[in-house]
């Protein structure tokens, strides 16, 4: 295949995807995002106990 052939055939993916909105109905994106938000968080918090000598 080549790379004009595949762009092709990922935009025409990305399309026939694009019908439905692209969103769960059960996904909130307030819920997600501050659930990422609340995990980075703690990942920050956690490394930062673990690197006292500095």
């Amino acid at each position: 295949m080549s790379l004009h052939s595949t762009a092709a055939n990922l935009v025409t993916l990305a399309s026939e995807g694009a019908e439905h909105g692209g969103n769960h109905d059960s996904l909130n994106p307030y819920l997600t995002g501050g659930g990422a938000f609340l995990a980075l968080m703690l990942l920050l918090w956690i490394t930062t106990r673990f690197n006292r000598d500095r």
